[in-house]
């Protein structure tokens, strides 16, 4: 049974009984017996579990996680400490530099942009080692789709920062005009300059968080 250990158990309760998510479990049992899949099991739910529901000021969508070893630790772009940040982090942390003059850190760990209010959930939460996107259509589109659905029903304001197409596709879940919806390219190096960079999403969030009387997200990493 999923455990988060915050509001979001509540919140998705009535998903996890539903066919979708109880064939997702039977296969993901199935996947983590026979094959080498990321992240680790106990890690897939860390967006959720370090960025409760009401504490959310900010999402971050990605695709699927990190495909590689030791990379991937259940939030979107993020790698554990001791690990180098894939070239799509680099990216990101290019575009900080440049919006808000913050030096990048000498890793890879986006814990503290969560443990601060930044959602960093991918659309797919699970993939076998070495295959990108070889989850993708289990169910868990559904299930983080219902994590948005969630997210835009709140009437306390919330800033959605979709990179990319995948993640630019989840727009139309966003309907409550409260919200910001912050769209480009996505950060990777085949499509970052097509928009990417030069985005301004970091400061344009805290901007608007502002306007709100809300708190800045500390970009900073430490």
């Amino acid at each position: 049974m999923m455990h988060i250990g915050n509001e979001w158990d509540a919140l998705l309760a009535d998903e996890i009984k539903k066919d979708y998510y109880l064939r997702l479990r039977e296969f993901l049992k199935q996947e983590y017996t026979t094959r080498r899949i990321y992240p680790p099991m106990e890690d897939i739910f860390n967006a959720l579990r370090h960025t409760s529901y009401s504490d959310v000021r900010a999402v971050i969508l990605g695709q699927d996680p990190y495909h590689g070893a030791g990379q991937a630790h259940g939030m979107c772009f993020s790698v554990k400490k001791g690990t180098p940040p894939p070239p799509s982090l680099q990216n990101i942390f290019k575009e900080l530099k440049a919006d808000l003059g913050i030096d990048p850190p000498n890793h890879g760990e986006l814990t503290q942009w969560a443990d601060n209010g930044v959602l960093l959930l991918n659309t797919v939460l699970t993939v076998r080692e070495g295959q990108a996107n070889s989850h993708r259509g289990m169910g868990w589109e559904h299930f983080t789709d219902r994590v948005i659905q969630l997210l835009n029903e709140r009437q306390q304001p919330i800033v959605f920062l979709l990179w990319g197409g995948n993640a630019r596709s989840k727009a139309n879940l966003i309907t409550n005009p409260q919200h910001l919806v912050l769209q480009c390219a996505h950060p990777s190096p085949l499509s970052a300059y097509n928009g990417f960079f030069g985005c301004r999403h970091f400061s344009k969030t805290n901007e608007f968080l502002t306007q709100h009387g809300m708190q800045p997200i500390n970009w900073k990493l430490d």
